[in-house]
């Protein structure tokens, strides 16, 4: 996989809100494309892409169309994902899959690239064929965890979601739009409307009582992390803002800690902007991360009632840094290394 000119990249879900942003970010940050491979469902055939001042059109998924793929970009949902992803791979493609297909298989990375770009590669260097993205929720905050694990270690996280309705796509925009509007669905996209509202569940409940969106971030914390004693007691919640999940994250540490030796480590951590100042009323909010690729963090401050234990405050874009950008991340590490 080389090529002077630039890579052959192939985006799944293209004509899709996280598949577009995908598209977006790749241009932003100069992605050494040759050429893009704009891939959907039958109904978007056709449809023209624009991309660094050419225009591709929309084609469907084939075992042939793969032939040729360097990278190709999944954004269109676990089933397409089961489906195109071994054809891709087979083809010769690097796959990395933005659903949630592949997260907890054994044997395919799990990466977010601050914190664990080597799980990409084998002893021998090698790329997986197939990588996964992992949930938007769970990229945030592990980029906000990785510091202090790495100097303190972690014992447990208590962590409370506000996620942006985007989380859903654009059908969970337009449910906002639509509701705001006043028109009131006999079926809820969220469930329950969600304008003016807050809806304590996203995904469907498990057995144990906690959703699949909250047992994502417990499972996935573990396996980035490459840490199973780590406790995720989480709750997440829809709320009707457009762009940005916000985090409420209470971190039990195993070790003491000084809060502004926590503070500065957060500031010079790689993806991490620290907005902290309470008294300018400066703290992240989903429209401070709104188009932007970093995990904002603030809030920060000590739990007094317990011991070795710190709150603090993170935000990011779900459609970038939560989605479309880590997988750009992802494919930027396999150019510098192959």
């Amino acid at each position: 996989m080389s090529s002077e000119a630039g890579y052959r990249v192939a985006v799944l879900g293209a004509t899709g809100l996280v598949g577009r942003t995908m598209i977006k970010v790749l241009e932003e940050r100069n992605f050494p494309v040759s050429e893009l491979v704009p891939l959907a469902s039958p109904r978007s055939k056709g449809e023209v892409i624009a991309f660094k001042g050419r225009e591709f059109v929309t084609d469907v998924p084939s075992a042939e169309i793969f032939k040729g793929v360097d990278i190709a970009l999944f954004s269109a949902g676990a089933t397409a994902s089961k489906e195109w992803a071994p054809v891709a791979a087979a083809a010769g493609a690097i796959v990395i899959d933005n659903s949630s297909a592949f997260r907890m298989d054994e044997g395919i990375p799990l990466v977010v690239p601050e914190v664990n770009p080597e799980a990409i590669f084998d002893r021998e260097g090698k790329a997986a064929p197939i990588i996964a993205n992992p949930n938007c929720s769970t990229i945030q905050m592990v980029v906000a965890l990785k510091p202090l694990y790495d100097a303190y270690g972690i014992r447990r996280v208590v962590v409370s979601t506000y996620q942006s309705v985007t989380g859903k796509g654009k059908a969970g925009r337009d449910a906002l739009e639509s509701e705001l509007a006043g028109d009131i669905p006999e079926d809820f996209t969220h469930f329950h409307q969600i304008a003016f509202n807050a809806v304590p569940q996203i995904d469907a409940f498990t057995d144990n009582g906690y959703t699949k969106e909250e047992m994502k971030m417990v499972n996935e914390t573990k396996k980035i992390m490459a840490d199973d004693t780590i406790q995720v007691s989480p709750t997440t919640v829809r709320i009707p803002v457009y762009g940005g999940h916000g985090e409420s994250l209470n971190v039990e540490l195993k070790s003491d800690y000084d809060i502004e030796e926590v503070r500065a480590l957060l500031a010079g951590s790689p993806g991490i902007v620290m907005q902290d100042d309470p008294s300018a009323r400066l703290y992240p909010m989903p429209m401070t991360s709104y188009e932007r690729d970093e995990v904002f963090v603030g809030r920060l401050r000590p739990d007094y009632w317990h011991p070795r234990t710190l709150n603090l405050w993170v935000v990011a874009d779900n459609l970038r840094k939560g989605a479309a950008t880590n997988a750009v991340q992802i494919a930027e590490l396999l150019v510098g290394n192959l």
